[in-house]
């Protein structure tokens, strides 16, 4: 076996329990699958040895208490906690955490951070001046409590220099995935989420919300049913003409109906799902851009800048130098 890859995760009472499982999980299927020469060993440190009871009730074995974490970590994962109040969730800082933080993070090759766990870093001082991202739903309370750092709220997860930072809940799995094609690869990442059973390993850049989940349900089963259409036909016609056919519906009476069951127009709604198919491409993918602009139904070159510059407020190149993982 090679060298042992130390990571350490933190975990602290109501900690939420996926996000400490899944990564652990991603880290043991990545031994299996290099016949244990990918070296992860997994500790479970929290404020005292013992038993930890989750978000979730489950009961977790801290291996250590925080105080005898010491010499190197390859990794130091930070998974969060959060209260409910009426206006949403807030993440918890426990500041018996974030002290541990400031002291064991320069012992680490790198720092990762899940869901809301960048709160915690970013109360350590450890995402001062970096891009970061966490789960959606308390992304504006970390900016307005840390200024200095720059919250992106849409990325499943971004890396900035030595620190990650990933999006919250099922995101564990892509930001441990992620770390593995750091260490080991892609092919040995893509071995991983296919034994998870994983339907997509996702790349950095991809929105939290997929664009089917980004709009609510319709009313309308028939509208619904469209969006399923749309997503699995990007490269095809998907005209307003076409698509109301499918409909059996007037073109006029299918905009309306449309507009009103998705809150967008059918236009809108297709360039949104060809873009996120060119992000997908582009962050995955070698595929030169014509190629990307024809796979994902955009048609050329041109309009895939234009797409993406209306969308995203950047270019294919600039995009794909920032969320291609490295080979």
């Amino acid at each position: 076996m090679s060298t042992a890859r130390r990571v350490v995760i933190a975990v602290f009472p109501d900690v939420d329990l996926l996000d400490v499982t899944g990564p652990a999980e991603v880290f043991a299927l990545a031994n299996r699958e290099t016949g244990g020469r990918a070296g992860y060993r997994v500790e479970l440190a929290g404020p005292s040895e013992g038993l930890v009871t989750t978000s979730a009730g489950v009961r977790l074995v801290a291996d250590l208490a925080f105080d005898e974490v010491d010499g190197a970590l390859d990794t130091l994962l930070v998974p969060g906690a959060v209260d409910a109040h009426p206006d949403g969730p807030v993440a918890r800082i426990d500041r018996e955490v974030v002290a541990w933080l400031g002291r064991v993070a320069p012992l680490a090759r790198r720092v990762a951070s899940v869901c809301v766990g960048a709160h915690l870093l970013a109360a350590a001082g450890l995402l001062d001046g970096k891009t970061v991202t966490t789960h959606w739903s308390t992304a504006a309370q970390l900016a307005a409590d840390h200024p200095a750092v720059t919250v992106d709220p849409d990325p499943i997860f971004v890396r900035c220099g030595n620190v990650w930072t990933g999006a919250g809940i099922s995101a564990c799995m892509d930001l441990a995935l992620a770390l593995v094609a750091d260490d080991l690869g892609e092919e040995v990442a893509l071995a991983v989420a296919r034994q998870l059973v994983m339907y997509l390993k996702r790349q950095g850049g991809q929105s939290q919300f997929s664009v089917p989940l980004s709009r609510p349900a319709a009313s309308r089963r028939d509208i619904d049913e469209l969006r399923t259409y749309i997503a699995e036909h990007v490269d095809g016609d998907l005209s307003a003409a076409a698509l109301a056919a499918r409909m059996c519906l007037s073109e006029r009476h299918f905009a309306r109906v449309f507009r009103q069951e998705t809150g967008t127009t059918a236009a809108a709604y297709v360039e949104a799902a060809r873009v996120e198919v060119a992000r997908r491409l582009l962050e995955g993918t070698d595929r030169p851009l014509e190629q990307v602009a024809a796979a994902s139904g955009l048609g050329s070159v041109e309009t895939l800048h234009r797409a993406l510059r209306k969308q995203i407020g950047a270019t294919p190149a600039a995009y794909r130098r920032r969320f291609r993982v490295s080979l």
